[in-house]
């Protein structure tokens, strides 16, 4: 059984919020290496990092001269894992106490993910780990369908998981981040790594600890990051694939394209304003449906727009004590 975990962190401007992302890794008995890659960050990120070392010369700083994105910054440190695993971490993020330890026996994975809890900024209270889960199989069809964003407007949440990564198994089928990717670079990675036989398992057991920042990096995206994404799904279909699983794939890729179209018209109607939108429009019909639907959601949903919640909520069900 592999043991042995490199935490890779990519940073940009967390020099308030890294100290602990890195203390919770270090904490850890199985990590032998932090890696944390500064993606040309303004603020003093890479030194802060440095400092944050506990003696034992297990962080180890890349800084990148200008930002790349994390795809990107995640694979320059995969290439220097001495682990046997890998372990991402977001920069305003953190381990709690035993994760590895309660994760890693469970067996036949190339993944496996635990539990996350949804935490406010500020929120210092101390997170209960409760009881013990089976790690349980996830296929390339159920991750995909986890990601897509329902009726209700409910988005899946899936592609947020942060498991511990095989490198063997990457190694052996060439596979990393897509560095043409800012938006869905995780998803896109777990979904080749399933395509190509990986095993991945989750479990209910809480070990993740996820910061809830409204101007959070991933919660912001480009136009063009989306259509992006779209294309890193439409490559996928070009993969072997069972039918439920290009269906799944085929969903995700339309909803993510139409979600480009909408936002691609919003950007269009704002640059060149509503006559040259309407013209653009008459001439691409199959955005006539996404840009309609779109802008009745936004006006239905705005007037409910709940405020911040200050509880914590969870990506799965806590299993019982």
């Amino acid at each position: 059984m592999p043991t042995s975990v490199s935490v890779i962190i990519a940073a940009k401007d967390s020099a308030d919020t890294i100290v602990r992302a890195i203390a919770s890794a270090l904490n850890q008995a199985e990590v032998v290496q932090v890696i944390v890659v500064d993606d040309g960050s303004k603020d003093t990120t890479a030194q802060t990092a440095r400092d944050a070392d506990d003696g034992t010369g297990r962080v180890e700083v890349i800084s990148l001269g200008k930002n790349h994105g994390p795809a990107y910054a995640r694979n320059r440190a995969l290439e220097v894992c001495r682990g046997q695993l890998a372990a991402i971490l977001d920069a305003d993020d953190f381990l709690l106490p035993g994760r590895f330890t309660r994760l890693l026996p469970h067996a036949e994975w190339d993944m496996i993910a635990d539990n996350i809890a949804f935490v406010p900024t500020g929120y210092d209270a101390p997170l209960e780990i409760k009881g013990t889960d089976d790690a349980h199989p996830l296929s390339l069809e159920n991750f995909v369908l986890g990601n897509l964003t329902r009726d209700d407007m409910h988005r899946g949440e899936l592609g947020f998981l942060k498991p511990v990564i095989r490198l063997a198994f990457l190694k052996t089928h060439k596979l990393s981040y897509n560095e043409d990717l800012r938006l869905g670079e995780d998803y896109d990675l777990y979904a080749r790594m399933l395509a190509a036989g990986g095993r991945f398992k989750t479990t209910r057991t809480l070990g993740y600890g996820a910061v809830v920042r409204p101007n959070s990096l991933s919660g912001q995206h480009r136009t063009e990051d989306l259509r992006r994404l779209a294309d890193a799904d439409h490559d996928l279909l070009a993969l072997p694939l069972s039918a439920p699983e290009r269906h799944a794939i085929h969903l995700h890729e339309t909803q993510t394209r139409n979600r480009y179209r909408h936002r691609h018209y919003l950007d269009l109607k704002r640059d060149k304003g509503t006559v040259a939108t309407i013209k653009a429009l008459l001439g691409d019909p199959d955005s006539w449906l996404p840009v309609v639907s779109g802008v009745l959601r936004d006006k239905l949903s705005a007037p409910h727009a709940a405020p911040a919640s200050r509880d914590v909520r969870y990506l799965f069900p806590l299993p019982e004590a």
